[in-house]
């Protein structure tokens, strides 16, 4: 099946469906839609699914790219939905904490929402404590995109468009942004990103999804198992933004190294641990950066379901829910501190400001990618 713009093609939906049910019939890949209400200005979103042939199943909409559920087995075969989320479009607008979103023009913090680019300051909206986040006031996690599908060799996958204009939230340029969502034959979500720009700016895409293996809602994630694939983290000041240093995990909190429990030095005495009251760092991805590698991965003692995660990025800001007080969730499900954690593929925070991080500038006639994937198993 062809890329095609659902808004331009009147027949596509008889041609999905049609593809649908032959799909479900050989018990294999599916994709389907359906709508998931109107935003409060008035704009139409739509949830697509995504299926493979081994059942997992991914629910992601039109609102900020967002993924609201991904149903995985656990040892015993049973299906569960591992992220976080709501149940209608109006809570993801009223009081999510960036649940399952697209998060830009800059993923994480800008310090003081103020950076120089070629010689000209911009100026941002300060929306986490004295510093930028995620985007602004209107990120992409608030916009609805345009979908379109398509069946690969890899499997369904749902492709997102939408264009941040000149000066939107403060940033410089028009950027044109695809993302794609593929829902892979080996079990896994793979998340492609690309973008172009009319003049120079910065940019750091991520989903931020929130990850509970046990399934969304039950529990904390304190005794799951993390690997991260990182000799090195960026230490922060007391408002989150890196103090320019690459510190070595060795003899620390943050040595994920080898799998750990995630509780057993959460509450460590340590000034960055306090700072965050838990972890929400960035830690630097063995390996080069630009290509395919190891940077997590997570494992559920209970469930056995094991998440590894793999990107071109060069870090991953790792956040163990500390915010998470009592928010009501999907079925009605309470979701408490420590309930989730985040693993969100990036370049640094604050790069923008930080000659010595890696660059986060995008000029004319160059191509932002970055590739994330989301592998799942159990054991």
């Amino acid at each position: 099946m062809k890329l095609h713009s659902f808004q331009n093609l009147i027949t596509l939906p008889l041609t999905l469906a049609l593809y649908c049910m032959t799909a479900n019939a050989q018990g294999a890949a599916s994709i389907s839609k359906k709508p998931f209400g109107n935003t409060k200005d008035g704009k139409a979103v739509e949830i697509y699914t995504l299926k493979n042939a081994s059942g997992l199943s991914a629910d992601i909409m039109t609102y900020g790219g967002t993924v609201v559920s991904l149903n995985v087995p656990d040892k015993s075969g049973q299906m569960a939905d591992v992220v976080l989320g709501f149940d209608t479009l109006a809570e993801y607008e009223e009081k999510s904490p960036y649940f399952g979103c697209i998060t830009g023009r800059y993923a994480n913090r800008i310090a003081k929402g103020k950076f120089t680019l070629e010689g000209e300051e911009y100026t941002l909206a300060v929306n986490n404590d004295v510093n930028h986040l995620h985007g602004g006031l209107k990120g992409f996690d608030k916009q609805v995109w345009k979908a379109s599908t398509k069946e690969s060799s890899q499997g369904p996958s749902v492709t997102f468009k939408h264009t941040s204009p000149d000066g939107d939230e403060g940033y410089p340029g028009a950027l044109s942004m695809e993302v794609t969502y593929t829902l892979t034959k080996d079990n896994a979500l793979q998340v492609d990103y690309k973008a172009t720009t009319d003049k120079a700016t910065v940019i750091n895409l991520t989903n931020h999804s929130y990850f509970n293996l046990g399934g969304n809602g039950n529990g904390t994630i304190l005794d799951h198992n993390l690997t991260l694939f990182a000799d090195k983290f960026t230490p922060t000041d007391a408002t989150a933004i890196p103090i320019g240093e690459l510190a070595s995990v060795e003899g620390t909190p943050f040595d994920f190294r080898k799998a750990t429990p995630i509780g057993q030095r959460i509450d460590a005495a340590d000034t960055q641990i306090k700072y965050g009251l838990g972890y929400d760092h960035n830690f630097v991805v063995n390996g080069k950066p630009g290509t395919l590698r190891p940077a997590a991965v997570v494992h559920d003692p209970k469930s056995g379901r094991v998440m590894e995660i793999s990107t071109t990025e060069p870090g991953v800001q790792f956040y163990t829910g500390n915010f998470l007080n009592g928010l009501s969730g999907k079925g009605g499900k309470t979701y408490e501190k420590r309930g989730a954690l985040c693993l969100e593929t990036q370049h640094f925070p604050d790069s923008p400001n930080q000659k010595a991080f890696p660059s986060v500038v995008l000029r004319p006639g160059a191509t932002y990618t970055h590739t994330t994937v989301h592998k799942f198993s159990a054991r």
